[in-house]
């Protein structure tokens, strides 16, 4: 199998990198800009946690999903069904997150507590991420 360790796009997500640097440092209050909600993943590394995994199928009636995770965060970017009737919502908890659109609940378990109160969700253009912050280890 052939060695991936420098694939072309490295370059262009390293770039990418470099232009996002240049122009946070630029913005008013620098010091002070955060960028969040947005992954760059190059590779998947096969039994790395820090990578995405799936969630769902579609066809089992459930929202799909995927689950990202750094050492601080848990990120999950769920794609919403087209023609939803309400407003869908996540239902944060320490152990466990559910995505609700219309009368479908998608139950996610969480590997790590996380801190419910310094959670969010936010839905746009048919995409919910959740960003969930983990309760700290002692």
């Amino acid at each position: 199998m052939p060695d991936d360790s420098n694939t072309p796009y490295d370059d262009v997500f390293n770039n990418m990198a470099k232009i996002v640097d240049e122009i946070v440092r630029h913005m008013p209050e620098a010091q002070h800009a955060r960028i969040i909600g947005y992954t760059i993943v190059t590779r998947h590394v096969s039994g790395d946690p820090n990578s995405f995994f799936p969630g769902t199928a579609a066809d089992q009636g459930d929202v799909p999903y995927e689950v990202a995770e750094s050492d601080t965060h848990i990120f999950i970017t769920a794609q919403i069904p087209p023609g939803a009737e309400h407003t869908p919502y996540a239902d944060i908890q320490p152990d466990s997150v559910h995505i609700c659109v219309d009368s479908r609940t998608t139950a996610i378990m969480l590997n790590k507590p996380v801190d419910v109160i310094h959670s969010m969700y936010r839905v746009h253009r048919g995409v919910m991420d959740i960003t969930l912050a983990k309760v700290p280890d002692e």
